[in-house]
């Protein structure tokens, strides 16, 4: 079958988080519904679905400067270390 290609989304039961189950190429987004419900839903195994066009689906592969997310890791954030460069900066350091 030609057409786009609509990745699909599962949800096994609800409060759980949706995870890829697959993708369906489909001339259209009514047809890939149908679709994703007889190969996601046909026997129970999902309780909502989630039908996205490939296309738009952005990547995201720019992620920050690693010193930006220092704060966030529990071994990489020293408030002395940076207190202290801070001081040194300012020309105010404890001698």
């Amino acid at each position: 079958m030609n057409g786009p290609v609509f990745e699909v989304f599962r949800q096994e039961r609800r409060g759980q988080p949706f995870e890829h189950a697959g993708s369906v190429t489909a001339p259209d987004a009514e047809f890939a519904e149908a679709w994703a419900r007889e190969q996601y839903g046909r026997r129970g195994e999902s309780v909502a679905l989630w039908i996205v066009p490939r296309e738009a689906i952005r990547p995201v592969t720019e992620w920050a400067d690693e010193f930006d997310l220092k704060y966030r890791r529990v071994d990489g954030y020293s408030i002395k270390t940076r207190l202290k460069e801070a001081r040194e900066r300012a020309g105010t350091a404890a001698s």
